[in-house]
């Protein structure tokens, strides 16, 4: 996979990402041991993700939050096992990938019930779309051999701005207006990470080919 140097903000900090991702490592120790099949946490993650619908869709949003937290935990730990467990696999990855997919659709198919007399179903559309461009346009990158792990509202960036949301309209009880603003938030600065990438793999191919003679 090849790739070059850019430097793409994010909004969650590099840093919390870094410590984030060293904690679910030692703590993948732990499933490893206990020979914990990877593809069998990404599943979990599939059924955390349809419940979070599920409530959502049945105004519940506390529990949609506990299940949302689960399913970022296990979208983290499944990677881990799978690499501190030495059970990396082509399928695994694109089993894992694939039932991402499913997931976020029933937390947006769930959302989309909840506000099903609501204009903000546009919004609800574009941020499934962005959210899986996002996801398409990295794997067609790294079908042509590219790394393309940029863009501002990446998985995990979605995750927690859906788990921040839902907390906060939970605390201040105005649960439909703080999700919109999410669900906006979510819709345009998706779609602007696929475009991010799209336009990363054509600067890419600008300086592989160099000025011109």
């Amino acid at each position: 996979m090849v790739t070059y140097e850019n430097k793409s903000f994010r909004f969650l900090p590099a840093k919390l990402i870094v410590v984030t991702l060293n904690v679910f490592d030692r703590f993948s120790l732990l499933f490893v041991r206990l020979n914990i099949n990877p593809n069998f946490l990404s599943f979990l993650g599939l059924i955390s993700g349809i419940l979070v619908g599920v409530f959502y869709g049945l105004s519940r949003p506390g529990w949609a939050l506990v299940f949302l937290v689960f399913c970022g935990m296990l979208d983290i730990l499944d990677g881990k096992v799978a690499t501190n467990g030495n059970k990396k696999t082509l399928f695994g990855a694109i089993f894992d990938s694939s039932l991402d997919r499913y997931s976020e659709f029933a937390i947006y198919l769930g959302l989309g019930f909840y506000f099903r007399n609501h204009w903000i179903l546009w919004g609800l559309a574009f941020a499934f779309l962005g959210s899986t461009m996002v996801s398409y346009t990295r794997a067609r990158a790294e079908s042509l051999g590219i790394d393309c792990r940029i863009g501002v509202m990446q998985r995990a960036e979605r995750i927690v701005l859906l788990i921040l949301a839902t907390l906060a309209g939970i605390i201040i009880h105005h649960f439909d207006e703080v999700m919109m603003t999410a669900i906006i938030i979510l819709a345009v600065v998706s779609n602007f990470t696929a475009i991010q990438r799209i336009v990363y793999v054509y600067r890419f191919e600008k300086k592989k080919k160099g000025p011109p003679f």
